[in-house]
């Protein structure tokens, strides 16, 4: 089984900046690097499409991707904390003989 190398945050954007620097060919700076070109490419797409945080580490989400996911925490709080405020109001208000 072949094993995947595992490069840094740090070392792709170094990268990125590397292939943007030079004149050579992707083939070129594949061969240099010793990075399949393929990966070198992704590393490319990803630069341009969030070039505030282009490469995030493993299992970390972007900070927008974790801003959305603890409003929908919070959403959810909230929707039970209703729940439980209308149970008790009904309770509540309920005429006692």
């Amino acid at each position: 089984m072949v094993e995947r190398k595992r490069y840094n945050k740090e070392f792709k954007e170094e990268t990125v900046k590397y292939i943007q620097e030079q004149r050579k060919s992707m083939d070129e700076i594949a061969l240099e690097l010793n990075i399949p070109k393929g990966t070198l490419k992704d590393w490319m797409m990803k630069f341009r499409q969030f070039p505030n945080e282009p490469f995030v580490g493993s299992g970390k989400l972007r900070a927008q991707e974790q801003q959305i996911a603890d409003l929908e925490q919070k959403n959810k709080d909230l929707e039970e904390e209703v729940a439980i405020l209308k149970k008790a109001m009904h309770i509540f208000s309920k005429d006692r003989d």
